[in-house]
């Protein structure tokens, strides 16, 4: 059984990606260490999450099945220290809380990343059109703010992102030392910050992990989360999830427009950022009271001075005629590689073909042709047929 487990619960727009792509790609490197982190896909703990937590994604569920239970026996057959880290975790309830800590063993410390909320609510929506959603970002701001949650979609964002709720769920039955808070550093901080605390709280030193350059999850800007939304609202219905994942998810968003935006970021209007700042003073002064180990400062979940407002659901043409021309270049590329692809397979297939072609002249080939044709409907055939492969081998 682990000696300790360290499981990561998000929340997610934490830099959540970023740290599972550096534990995922140096998983040799920390078992050298005496540190396991599970799994031999890259996507393991998410499909593990989705195990336990009994959750739809767009069909990715049925590869999930049994994925929770396999992850925890690798976990209690690691002699060490293990890691476990998925951000959807933060929504489980108190009875797959329980599940996952006692199928875990060992002595677990749970670990939970937090954000000011006034970055997080942008972030949340845009993740949300980055998952074919079409909702403006007035509904969306709406619904988040409805304190009754009678939305899907408010439920989920409270369910992952009210801190102290996670906490308590996630640490109601560990002692306050075994759960840690790690607070996101303000815009502006040294880049490498977040991954010191990180490094603090799952007990390992930093020069023993390379950092990647490129973070992974960077965001849009309001003219291409604008075209994303669009997109989405032609596709939906035509396009298969798989298909999406790949050739908008990645190759548009994920590949092109994130890495290269050029319009305003994401932003809350006043009125927005005065209810997040409110919430976020009384939600810190909650904190303080329980004993959570804080890695980083409370003050941290505190929004800063707002970035000037520009409305994503009132982008006009002009701001989107250069996404718009990114965006069919891109996908133009892409399809070209992937018809390069086909065009390259099927040379392959008729080579083979080609190759083969002298062995399928022969008598001997065609008359095995007649014998397995002839053995779909005669026993005789058949029996000659087994026979003639057990004595091949």
């Amino acid at each position: 059984m682990a000696e300790k487990v360290i499981l990561h619960v998000g929340s997610p727009k934490t830099g959540t990606s970023f740290l599972q792509d550096q534990f995922f790609g140096e998983r040799e490197l920390l078992r050298e260490h005496g540190v396991l982190y599970p799994g031999e896909r890259f996507d393991q703990h998410f499909l593990a999450a989705l195990d336990l937590m009994q959750l739809k994604w767009g069909g990715l569920e049925a590869d999930a099945v049994g994925a929770w239970d396999a992850l925890a026996a690798e976990v209690r057959a690691w002699p060490g220290s293990a890691i476990v880290s998925h951000e959807i975790l933060a929504q489980a309830s108190r009875e797959q809380v329980a599940r996952a800590l006692e199928t875990l063993g060992g002595e677990v410390h749970v670990v939970v990343s937090a954000r000011d909320l006034v970055r997080q609510i942008p972030a949340e929506w845009q993740e949300n059109v980055k998952h074919r959603r079409t909702r403006s970002y007035a509904d969306f701001l709406a619904g988040i703010q409805d304190a009754a949650r009678p939305t899907i979609l408010g439920q989920w964002f409270w369910g992952v992102q009210e801190t102290p709720a996670v906490l308590e769920r996630w640490g109601s039955t560990l002692p306050p030392a075994h759960v840690h808070l790690v607070t996101v550093p303000p815009a502006g901080s040294p880049p490498d910050l977040l991954w010191q605390r990180f490094a603090r709280v799952f007990d390992f030193d930093p020069a023993n992990v390379t950092v990647s350059a490129e973070r992974a999850n960077a965001s849009l800007g309001v003219a291409e989360v604008s075209v994303v939304r669009s997109i989405n609202a032609e596709l939906n219905g035509v396009l298969p999830n798989p298909d999406y994942r790949a050739l908008v998810r990645e190759n548009l968003v994920h590949q092109n427009l994130s890495k290269h935006r050029t319009s305003a970021p994401l932003s809350v209007p006043a009125d927005v950022w005065t209810w997040a700042d409110g919430l976020s003073r009384a939600w810190v002064a909650e904190i303080e009271g329980r004993g959570y180990d804080v890695v980083g400062d409370l003050d941290d979940l505190l929004p800063r001075p707002a970035l000037p407002y520009v409305d994503p659901d009132a982008v006009g043409l002009p701001e989107r005629e250069a996404v718009l021309l990114r965006s069919v270049t891109a996908m133009t590329l892409e399809a070209a590689r992937l018809r390069t692809v086909v065009e390259e397979r099927d040379h392959e297939i008729a080579d083979l073909h080609r190759q083969l072609a002298p062995l399928y002249a022969t008598r001997t080939y065609r008359l095995k042709q007649r014998l397995v044709a002839k053995a779909d409907d005669s026993r005789l055939a058949a029996r000659g047929l087994d026979l003639y492969r057990r004595l091949r081998g």
